[in-house]
Parts: structure tokens; C-alpha cells; sequence
């Protein structure tokens, strides 16, 4: 059969436009479609469900009208009575669809123009379907590109298989870029919108350094080092933590090079950044103070609950161990994921100084002994009126100067003291309102009821409907810093696996679930040890 130059036309236009868009050629024809069956519609009517198909070798176009078999024909656009439908296919049943060929349509200026619109919105949207499909399998992969233009200091630029945007603030200060320069930069999220799919580049995010290492070190691409994390302040300092899979391997040299080689590169890439090369540890001191470089640290604290360490540095390390306006200690703190309080010895020995008073004050009011009494148990670590009645009398008589009876004297001054508070306590706690049946919730004290009380927990329930982080806190980071948000039992050192306990003990206390049953296997053995 002969192929007519227009039918020939329609296919060769269908070829040129998946070509141009990067599209499937079956969407160009199935959008062609889609547009020859709104202009049928226009003709035979809106009701009418008409189909229009298109051979995609021939370019032969076929238009069909579907009508419903019924017994009763109310609408003759859309429905056919049973009688028919079996005249023209016998094996028809109601319910069943008939097609009737239509006679072909010329098409007018209105219905072309409409034509053309139908196609032109399919193909828009199968391209950004395309775009989206591209990219968002690509998060996280550096990509190279050309600058296609700059608005209002955000950089458009053109990947190839479609167009990205590097905004203002994902880019590197004080570096800029004009029509037809190469950009490397990688994908960091890839969003379906409006306008349509957005393909989002960054310069400046912490993974974009990762990225630009294992192309430049051969061992990290290989995975015989890993980059652990990394800290930037873009365009000034960074910091990445390294570590080797391979003992053999010195991570830092590797990612060093030949007289700096390799370093060089990435720090070319990025406008000048200095970076500090770190060997990762899992030990968070020695992390933290590897962090610190260049500062030397004399001591470290760690608070492991409140993921907080206190690094001690000598008197003229301070300045670089904080940096200009405190970089060095903001970089090391996102490193590591710790907050760093930093003290000269000298502040830290005035502030073990003011302690060492505060608890011979302390035990002098409390006591009620001389500050010579006072002075002697803070000496020996004793740091709350608690710790003297729970330690043994001996050990108390073995201080220098204190004999057998000095130390029961003062362990029943303690319980005196502690009888004292206790009844405070309890008082307070009445006010407050709190209910006597939280007393009987396992690791709740006195003083736990009252702030709890005063944070309007006062019964079992409101006890057992609370979260961890509401009786102990938590840290969360944001731009950078770490900020510690407080419970309701903060201030009385209850760590996060003693909280766990007590609510789930309130939990089996309000009956909202059942008390967890113990292995009767460990329970054997217990038993057996016992007999032993």
C-alpha cells in the first residue's frame, strides 16, 4: 500500500521531535493521539468516546467510536442496543464495548491550533518525566557543566541531558562565574515542582570535598581509606576525618600525595580552602583531640550522656585552639558531632578551685562542722552529703585527723541532714500536687517528684505518657552548633538508661503494657549458681 507524503510528514515529525527532546518516540505519537481524538470530540461531540489510532510504520490514522451494548439505548452517542451489537460480533453481551469506525476529519484552524496544544503539553511534560527520571537516581554524584546564565547571582547550568541550578548560597563566596564557563559541582537534591523537575547543585556541601578526594586518591575510590566526615567552612577551612581499612596504608599521607599533590588539586577546585587532614578514631578523646590541630590539648572530660567534652589546653594554645572567630572548635565540633568547651589550665584550675569550695561549704552547713572538717571530706572526693552515708564508716574514720567516733558523728549528721531535705522535699511535693502512687514507680525519689511536678507531671499517667528526651533532654545541631534542650530531670543527673527505666516501669504501673517477662533460661542458671 502506498504511504501518502502526509501520513509520511506526520511520522517524520514525530521522529524529529523525540529526537530533539531526548523522548520516546511512541509518547510523540501517543501525544498525537491524545490531540486527534480531542478534535474528533469537537466534531462527533463532547459525549463521544472517541479513540484515534496511528500506525507507527504506515503513519495510517484510524479513528473509532466505543459504544456501551444495553438493552435500552438512552444516549445514541455513547450506547448500542443488544440486538446490534450482536449483528455486527456475535459473541457481544451488555456491559460489553463495540468500536464503529468513523469517517477521517479535516481538521480547522481552531481544532489544529488545539491540536498543537495537546501535543505540545504531552511532550513538555513526558521531557521533565524524562529529567526527573535522569537525575533522581544521581543525588550525591559530582557532575561537570556549562554556565548557561547567571540571575541574580544564582548559576544555571547546562548538564547535556538537561539544565540545574546552583543557587547563590551553594557556592563557594567570592567565587564567580560567567556565560560558558565549566562548572563542577555535585547533586545534592533533585525535586518534582511547578515549573517542573529542579536539579539542585552545591559547591559548598561537606560531601562535594568527599567526592573530589576519591577522584584525586585512588585508595578512598577503592575503599582501602574512608572519609569519615567532613567540615567545612566553605572558601576559608575544612576538616576531614580519614581513616585506613589497610595498617600498611597512612590515610593522611595517602590523601596528602607527593609533596602535596593531591591535596593540591582539591584544594585548587576549591578557590584556595585550606584543609586539615585528620586520622579518624573511635575513641572520642583521641578524635576530638586530633580534631583540634594544630592546638596541643592537655586534658579532656567527656560527659558521654550530653555528648559534650571539656578540652583543657595550655595558656598560650587557647587562641589556636579556637580559632579565628572560633572556627577551629566549630569545624572540630561538626567533625566529631561533640560539643567542645575549651579552658585554659589556669580556668580550669580556678574553677576546680571554686568546687573544692563550694562542696566544703557544702558539708560545713550541712554538717554543721568547722571548714577544716569541710575542707578534709571535699579533699578526699566525697561531692554530696549522699556519698557519706552510703560509704562504709571505716572509710571515713581512715581520713587523716578523724578517728571511729568523728565518723559516726558524721555520717548521723548526714542522715539528719538527709531526713531534713527529705521532709522539705515532700512537702514541696504535696503543694505541687503530685500523687503519693508515683512514689511506687521503681528509681523515682523525692526530689525527682518535684520537678517533675513542676513540669506537670503528677501522676502515673503523665508519667508513663513521657519520652526519654522529656526527663533528660537532648541535643539537636542546627547551622552548625549544638544546642542542648533541657528535661524535666536534667539538673539531677539521671542518665538516659535510667530514664528508659522509669518510664517504662510507669508504663507496666498504668497498665498500658505488660512487665516484660525474664529469660527462664538465665533464670535456671541463676538458680543453679545459687545451689553452687
Amino acid at each position: 500500500m502506498a504511504v501518502s507524503a502526509n501520513r509520511l510528514e506526520l511520522l517524520q515529525i514525530a521522529d524529529a521531535v523525540a529526537r530533539e527532546k531526548s523522548i520516546d518516540r511512541q509518547i510523540v505519537i501517543a501525544a498525537m493521539e491524545d490531540a486527534i481524538q480531542k478534535a474528533a470530540r469537537s466534531r462527533y461531540g463532547s459525549e463521544t468516546d472517541v479513540r484515534a489510532e496511528i500506525n507507527p510504520r504506515t503513519g495510517e490514522i484510524k479513528l473509532q467510536r466505543l459504544l456501551q451494548v444495553v438493552e435500552n439505548v438512552e444516549n445514541f452517542s455513547t450506547e448500542v442496543d443488544l440486538v446490534e451489537a450482536q449483528r455486527r460480533n456475535p459473541a457481544a453481551l451488555v456491559g460489553d464495548f463495540i468500536s464503529e469506525p468513523l469517517p477521517p476529519i479535516d481538521f480547522g484552524r481552531i481544532a489544529a491550533q488545539s491540536a498543537k496544544q495537546v501535543i505540545v503539553q504531552k511532550v513538555r511534560e513526558a521531557e521533565r518525566d524524562r529529567q526527573f527520571d535522569e537525575f533522581k537516581d544521581r543525588t550525591g554524584e559530582v557532575v561537570n557543566g556549562v554556565v548557561k546564565r547567571v540571575e541574580y547571582g544564582n548559576v544555571i547550568v547546562d548538564l547535556g541531558r538537561g539544565e540545574a541550578i546552583c543557587r547563590r548560597d551553594e557556592l563557594i563566596p567570592r567565587e564567580s562565574f560567567r556565560y560558558g564557563d565549566r562548572i563542577r559541582a555535585i547533586i545534592h537534591d533533585v525535586r518534582r515542582e511547578q515549573r517542573g523537575p529542579q536539579v539542585f547543585l552545591s559547591r559548598t556541601h561537606p560531601l562535594f570535598m568527599a567526592k573530589l578526594f576519591a577522584s584525586e586518591v585512588p585508595e578512598i575510590y577503592d575503599g582501602i581509606i574512608e572519609v569519615k566526615s567532613v567540615a567545612r567552612d566553605p572558601g576559608s577551612r575544612a576538616k576531614i576525618a580519614v581513616i585506613s581499612k589497610d595498617s600498611s596504608i597512612d590515610p593522611v599521607g595517602a590523601c596528602v600525595g607527593m609533596r602535596g599533590s593531591r591535596v593540591q588539586a582539591v584544594v585548587q577546585e576549591l578557590q584556595g580552602e585550606k584543609i586539615d587532614i585528620i586520622p579518624w578514631s573511635p575513641d572520642p578523646a583521641t578524635f576530638i583531640v586530633n580534631a583540634l590541630q594544630p592546638a596541643e590539648v592537655a586534658k579532656v572530660v567527656l560527659d558521654e550522656d550530653a555528648e559534650r567534652i571539656e578540652v583543657v589546653v595550655p595558656d598560650d594554645q587557647l587562641s589556636l585552639a579556637i580559632g579565628r572567630r572560633g572556627q577551629n572548635v566549630r569545624l572540630a565540633s561538626q567533625l566529631t558531632g561533640w560539643a567542645i568547651d575549651i579552658l585554659t589550665e589556669q580556668e580550669e584550675s580556678e574553677r576546680r578551685q571554686k568546687e573544692f569550695n563550694e562542696r566544703t561549704e557544702l558539708f560545713m552547713t550541712a554538717l554543721n562542722v568547722d571548714e577544716v572538717v569541710g575542707q578534709l571530706l571535699a579533699t578526699e572526693g566525697f561531692s554530696s552529703v549522699e556519698e557519706l552515708t552510703a560509704v562504709e564508716r571505716d572509710e571515713i574514720a581512715a581520713i587523716e585527723g578523724f578517728d571511729e567516733e568523728t565518723a559516726e558523728e558524721i555520717q548521723a549528721r548526714a542522715h539528719d541532714y538527709i531526713d531534713a531535705k527529705e521532709r522539705e522535699l515532700d512537702e514541696e511535693r504535696i503543694k505541687l500536687g503530685v500523687e503519693d502512687a508515683l512514689r511506687d514507680v521503681p528509681g523515682i525519689t523525692t526530689a525527682m517528684m518535684v520537678a517533675l511536678g513542676k513540669d506537670g507531671v503528677k501522676s502515673v499517667e503523665d508519667l508513663a505518657g513521657c519520652a526519654t528526651d522529656d526527663l533528660v533532654g537532648w541535643t539537636e545541631r542546627k547551622n552548625g552548633e549544638t544546642i542542648r534542650n533541657k528535661g524535666s530531670l536534667s539538673d539531677l543527673d539521671v542518665s538516659r538508661t535510667d530514664a528508659e527505666a522509669i518510664v517504662m516501669a510507669a508504663r507496666v504501673a498504668a497498665g498500658w503494657i505488660e512487665a516484660p517477662v525474664e529469660d527462664e533460661e538465665a533464670t535456671e542458671d541463676e538458680v543453679v549458681e545459687e545451689a553452687h
